[in-house]
């Protein structure tokens, strides 16, 4: 799945040339699809932790979810289906909003490195620092030529996590115009779900095309050999769900995390044991 969603480098990315509603690579169906993700739980959570524990020895090594899409995406669902294969203790969950006056008076990488995972962990990314190349864009919150320097200030940022031992995994939730729209109806029609709706919502589709070429513009300029983009079609959720699980367990077992040997003589341990 990471050469087959992966975002190629150093092209000219048109997102209307990609089907939202697709499943590639994907099991036959719905049903399918959400049995394969239940399998690959008991997998994800064994690499998981094994990470954790090779940690306590000494190794570095961690994993970063960078999660970004339009609105209704599935950036939380994502967080609730996928994550929750994992053992909660060793996940590290951060969404970001807009920055406080405290953030703002910082560089807009300031608040992002703050929330890093720590050694072992796996670190998930409700939107990131890539706000500051999208929203900031779109509603011109910064001068373009301050944003033109952001993206090469985020490839050396991603790098140097790299070089530091993150194992950096951005997923583009790929959502259609259309399937927004029902999404949101489906908020509104819901009264247990108004508290997930907001007026803004509406606005901000409006401004659709700006988001889109803002998105291209961040895929095509931070698609590196370090930290590439993948792009996960969104409009089926389970489809969303089992990609990305994928996808985490591929750089998992790359990663190949081992359970440290112990630095204690075990039959004399398990002599003093039963002695007891």
């Amino acid at each position: 799945m990471r050469e087959l969603l992966r975002v190629p480098e150093g092209e000219r990315i048109d997102l209307t040339a990609y089907d939202a509603a697709a499943t590639p690579g994907g099991p036959g169906g719905k049903a399918a699809g959400l049995a394969a993700t239940a399998a690959l739980g008991p997998r994800l959570a064994d690499l998981q932790e094994r990470l954790y524990a090779a940690s306590t020895a000494g190794d570095r090594r961690r994993v970063l979810l960078v999660l970004q899409g339009m609105d209704t995406s599935g950036k939380g669902g994502t967080v609730k289906h996928v994550i929750g294969l994992f053992n909660p203790s060793g996940c590290r969950i951060q969404a970001f909003k807009s920055p406080t006056p405290e953030e703002l008076s910082h560089p807009f990488l300031w608040r992002i490195t703050r929330a890093l995972p720590r050694a072992g962990e796996i670190g998930i990314f409700d939107r990131s620092h890539y706000e500051d190349v999208l929203i900031a864009r779109v509603r011109e919150l910064v001068p373009r030529k301050r944003i033109g320097h952001r993206y090469g200030q985020i490839n050396r940022f991603e790098k140097a996590l790299a070089d530091e031992g993150v194992t950096v995994v951005k997923v583009f939730l790929h959502l259609s115009y259309e399937e927004q729209r029902e999404r949101l109806l489906e908020r509104l029609d819901n009264p247990e779900k108004h508290w997930k709706f907001d007026v803004g919502d509406i606005e901000e589709r409006a401004l659709w095309p700006a988001y889109r070429e803002a998105y291209e513009l961040a895929l095509e300029r931070c698609t590196t050999e370090d930290a590439p983009w993948y792009l996960v079609p969104a409009d089926r959720k389970w489809y969303r769900n089992w990609a990305i699980s994928t996808l985490l367990l591929e750089h998992l077992e790359a990663l190949a995390p081992a359970y440290p040997p112990g630095d204690f003589d075990v039959a004399e341990c398990r002599e003093r044991l039963l002695a007891t």
